[in-house]
């Protein structure tokens, strides 16, 4: 557990009150954690913390910030110099597997906000970083068909579904055992059956 002094830089209170609720979130329902625990773990006072975030919705924008922009920066990183695009999207989809090892907590927030009735801005910026991820895949996919690697039949919006929805499925699988480190073992055979179904055959 990360422990974070009482004098920090606005930035800096801004970015540790995202990483307690990232540690909290891996330890409790998310819809749980209250504004006086985030507090509480951060031995600060609630007044301490509404100085930086003016509510919790504006806690968790900034939560769902933070994992945008890290879950897209690992995917373009994991894509980089890959000429293959099946080998590209092999290494996307461990590289997504190995983010939600490293913040178990991640998978629970995204799932909680996105069965919220109401467009929440947290909600909203989930909504766009799985289109912003679907994109990348899309072109990937596109390009697959253009070299040979995957199949022309093959839906290109199918094959995106198909591809986060394996990732969603291993990840309430491991949730459902208990044991979100099962994903390393469970996710190379996940993803050669989906790209066997994708590949063109040979």
């Amino acid at each position: 557990m990360a422990t974070h002094p009482k004098h920090l830089p606005a930035g800096e209170r801004r970015a540790a009150t995202v990483q307690t609720v990232v540690e909290l979130a891996a330890e409790q329902n998310p819809s749980a954690i209250t504004t006086a625990a985030i507090a509480k773990r951060m031995n600060l006072t609630q007044g301490a913390l509404f100085r930086h975030f003016p509510n919790k919705d504006a806690i968790w924008q900034a939560v769902m910030e933070w994992v945008g922009e890290r879950l897209l920066a690992g995917t373009d990183q994991a894509m980089q110099g890959m000429e293959s695009p099946l080998a590209a999207m092999e290494a996307v989809f461990m590289n997504h597997i190995d983010f939600i090892v490293r913040h178990p907590g991640v998978p629970r927030m995204l799932f909680g906000e996105l069965q919220r009735g109401e467009d929440t801005p947290a909600k909203c910026m989930v909504q766009t970083l799985i289109s912003r991820y679907g994109e990348r895949l899309r072109v990937l996919i596109d390009k697959g068909k253009a070299q040979g690697d995957i199949a022309p039949e093959v839906e290109t919006a199918a094959a995106v579904t198909l591809f986060i929805g394996t990732i969603q499925g291993l990840v309430v699988q491991s949730l459902l055992a208990g044991s979100i480190k099962r994903l390393r073992r469970d996710a190379p055979g996940a993803f050669a059956i989906y790209r066997r179904g994708i590949g063109r055959m040979r």
